[in-house]
């Protein structure tokens, strides 16, 4: 791939085009069934939909597989950092400060419960922010934040049967003896002092299969070297 052609290449590994055009159908489909049950659901309050929702629909239709946008981090990441956006702007007011103290208040109690998910940090600044969104009390958890995250969790595992996704996503299996073992992974994150988007399980799969593909290029290359 020549230099040009990198600077228009997609920056996951494993993404393609093809993907990244199912994940962009995903998110119309997704985005408006979720607008339209919350809507038909509770019609007085008219379009029913949390803006923060968009960035839940970019995980779960974009990379299915993040441990981030799993059901339960889509569902208890939302719902807990809008109970802590209302706690904080209660304590706090709408402040520099509180808006602060929120986000890292959010991403401790997601971390706290396992459900983290990058869009709560959005999701817990509407309350600080918004009095009209304050108004509505912890309630706002529930209506329309609780409704918006179920819904589009729900969307989401259906479109990704239909589409051939793993999810809720389930790691990648390997062979009976695996050539790499947990630890081995756990000590090579632990060196490298970084966090990143995959769950050790799938990690450790990949892995494991990078090596054999080397391997056998290793035994392939060695066989065309002898004739």
């Amino acid at each position: 791939m020549s230099a040009k052609d990198r600077r228009f290449a997609l920056l996951l590994a494993g993404a393609n085009w093809r993907e990244r055009s199912i994940a962009g159908v995903g998110a119309v489909i997704g985005i408006g069934l979720c607008a339209a049950i919350s809507t038909l659901l509770v019609p007085s309050h008219g379009l029913l939909l949390a803006a923060p929702l968009g960035a839940s629909a970019v995980l779960l239709f974009a990379v299915p597989s993040s441990p981030l946008a799993q059901p339960w981090p889509i569902v208890g990441g939302n719902m807990v950092s809008a109970l802590v956006g209302v706690a904080v702007a209660h304590l706090l007011g709408n402040g520099a400060l509180a808006v602060g103290v929120a986000v890292g208040s959010a991403i401790l109690a997601m971390s706290a419960l396992r459900c983290l998910h990058p869009p709560g940090g959005g999701t817990v600044l509407l309350p600080v922010l918004a009095p009209a969104v304050l108004a509505q009390g912890y309630g706002f958890a529930l209506l329309p934040v609780g409704l918006n995250a179920v819904a589009l969790a729900a969307i989401g595992i259906a479109f990704h049967r239909v589409s051939g996704h793993s999810y809720p996503h389930r790691p990648m299996k390997i062979p009976d003896r695996p050539r790499l073992l947990m630890e081995d992974v756990d000590a090579a994150l632990a060196e490298s002092g970084e966090t990143f988007d995959v769950s050790r399980e799938d990690l450790e799969a990949l892995l494991d299969r990078a090596e054999r593909h080397a391997a056998a290029r290793r035994i392939a290359t060695g066989r065309r070297a002898r004739t």
